[in-house]
């Protein structure tokens, strides 16, 4: 069965397609495997990010006349809290954010045709949870959204952001920051990140950041940043897993918390961030800038 998609384009033509409509979504919930009906008038969908034709050869041809609408919202942007690197079982919720309230959001994973929807009329963040999650949970996910009062509007897709499912194959890592009692603006910061075995790669975590990998030297690996920015701070947690298996993912370690205070050289304070291990982490950046530790090494 063809897979559900979005109206872009209505249309009346003349001889052997008399009239193209939009096909309406049929969102199913979390999970849901049924396949999208055709649309109520007879036609099918071609692709999820594209429009499909319904035709109904009973509506009268006045003639050619083609109305198109594209992309009129800026790509919303989507993160996954606590932590894109989850246990098994574990709960998250992927978060959409777009242009202006009055929005339906549509939630996509990769190689699935099912999505989920929510219309949020009065804020522009859609939440999508994930209560318990489970080894299918793991992939790529995209969000877009439409105008509640017009369906014709749409914005483009989201970056992609990555669930990883972490496996009870690997012990938890460990995790410190350097300098241990503190760091001010724009001095420099060490996130060090160590496991029980060698040659691993390891992650970086922290909600609203996404960092590159890096493998380890040895059992560890370091990420570091020369000029600390306010947004630095927060709870950080790694995760690694053996270069060979990508999807075999260690827990997170407990989480670390960089408080960063001051105008300039002043205080900032280090400490275990409350709440169990893994329960802090990090999705995808879900704000274009650079990014706020790099592997050491890098310029």
């Amino acid at each position: 069965m063809p897979p559900l998609c979005r109206p872009w384009l209505t249309s009346s033509l003349s001889h052997s397609v008399r009239h193209i409509s939009p096909c309406p979504h049929n969102p199913h919930p979390h999970g849901s495997l049924q396949p999208p009906p055709l649309s109520p008038c007879g036609g099918v969908c071609v692709s999820p990010s594209h429009p499909c034709l319904c035709v109904n050869a009973e509506l009268p041809a006045p003639g050619p006349s083609i109305s198109v609408t594209g992309h009129e919202f800026r790509k919303p942007i989507i993160w996954v809290s606590p932590s894109r690197v989850v246990a098994l079982g574990g709960s998250v919720t992927i978060r959409c954010e777009g242009q202006d309230p009055g929005m339906t959001f549509f939630l996509h994973k990769a190689g699935h045709l099912n999505l989920q929807r929510q219309m949020v009329p009065d804020g522009p963040v859609a939440e999508f949870p994930i209560p318990s999650i489970g080894r299918e949970d793991g992939g790529n996910y995209t969000c877009d959204y439409q105008s509640i009062t017009d369906q014709n509007r749409w914005s483009n897709l989201s970056d992609p952001i990555e669930i990883i499912v972490a496996g009870e194959g690997y012990p938890k890592p460990s995790i410190s920051i350097s300098p241990r009692w503190g760091v001010s603006l724009g001095g420099a910061v060490t996130v060090r990140c160590w496991g029980q075995r060698q040659d691993m790669r390891f992650m970086l975590n922290k909600e609203g950041r996404h960092f590159p990998p890096v493998d380890s030297d040895g059992f560890e690996a370091e990420f570091s940043s020369s000029n600390v920015r306010r947004e630095y701070g927060g709870s950080y947690s790694c995760s690694y897993h053996s270069r060979s298996e990508p999807f075999t993912m260690s827990y997170p370690s407990d989480p670390m918390e960089l408080v960063v205070r001051g105008e300039g050289p002043g205080s900032a304070s280090l400490f275990p961030a409350p709440g169990p291990a893994g329960c802090a982490g990090a999705p995808y950046q879900h704000a274009t800038e650079s990014q706020a530790l790099r592997p050491r090494g890098t310029p």
